[in-house]
């Protein structure tokens, strides 16, 4: 399987999380073995950051990335529609020191990446593969994954809300699937929270247009949910955005009880701390058989559903 990047130059403007501020954001093609690529324009010209998970450095609102002074904010949204269909190298260009925050999902930057189209380029893709499995406990909460030959991940979420509860999800990511099963679940939070943030000058850019908001017994959102499990969907998703992480295309069986950004910060570094003991480098290659096929993205594009 070869490595892939976005065909052509695709620019879009948002409302900022963090700021409330307008911010511009470009994605433009990058050659093999780039990776994932931000630059942040400053005063002085462009820093760049590639992610890593020991540059991850705020989890509180979202996931920022940092090299000295220079940070993004709210990556993961990006980093997951990126992963999800299948690209793996990309130039991303930031004005402003966060993403745009959209309508608070990934089918934004997915109908974005359909736009770019994608293309195939000339080496073999590298993939991170478990050689082991692992078990990341902490109070309660866990990541455990093992070794499987795609990404498969069953998401459990719990909330103490009459409208969330106890909701689980089994998915086997693919382009087609992540466009179709996750892309378009938003984020969400409590009224208290909302409020508590706002009065205290963070999260500006949050509104009911871009998060579903929900207070002590139902939710605010007049149009409701887009699904009736929207919040683990979107548990899902920010998964996909934060084990991206990596740096590098991650693969494995991952079961998530109640994590978050912080903890799947934590549990990327440990493995990361630990690569010789947990994972190995594979090279990607036509599979055969009665092996199981990984969609490709080139495929999976022409029939995304809800994003043409």
């Amino acid at each position: 399987m070869l490595q892939t990047t976005i065909h052509k130059t695709v620019r879009c403007t948002g409302v900022g999380l963090h700021s409330g501020k307008q911010v511009e954001m470009t994605l433009r093609p990058a050659s093999e073995g780039t990776g994932v690529l931000f630059s942040v324009r400053n005063g002085s010209g462009s820093s760049f950051i590639s992610p890593k998970p020991n540059l991850v450095v705020e989890t509180g609102l979202a996931t920022t990335l940092g090299v000295g002074q220079d940070t993004v904010a709210t990556v993961e949204h990006l980093l997951a529609a990126i992963r999800g269909m299948g690209i793996d190298n990309i130039h991303i260009e930031i004005e402003g020191k966060e993403l745009p925050i959209m309508d608070g999902s990934a089918a934004p930057f997915v109908y974005l990446l359909k736009q770019a189209g994608i293309r195939e380029l000339n080496k073999p893709r590298k993939v991170l593969s478990f050689k082991k499995p692992v078990n990341f406990e902490q109070d309660g909460k866990y990541i455990k994954a093992r070794p499987y030959n795609g990404l498969r991940i069953d998401y459990t979420i719990d909330f103490a809300h009459p409208l969330i509860g106890r909701q689980r999800m089994v998915l086997e990511v693919t382009p087609g699937t992540f466009a179709g099963e996750v892309a378009k679940a938003r984020t969400f939070g409590f009224l208290k929270e909302v409020d508590y943030l706002h009065a205290n000058g963070l999260a500006l850019g949050g509104s009911l247009d871009n998060a579903v908001v929900l207070d002590d017994y139902g939710l605010l959102n007049s149009e409701g949910l887009r699904f009736k499990d929207e919040f683990v969907r979107h548990k899902l998703l920010d998964f996909v955005g934060d084990m991206a992480i990596m740096g590098q295309t991650l693969q494995g069986h991952f079961e998530v009880y109640a994590s978050g950004h912080a903890m799947n910060n934590e549990f990327l570094r440990y493995i990361d701390a630990n690569r010789d003991l947990y994972l190995e480098e594979l090279v990607l290659e036509a599979r055969k058989g009665n092996e199981v096929r990984e969609e490709s993205p080139l495929e999976a594009m022409d029939a995304i559903p809800g994003v043409a």
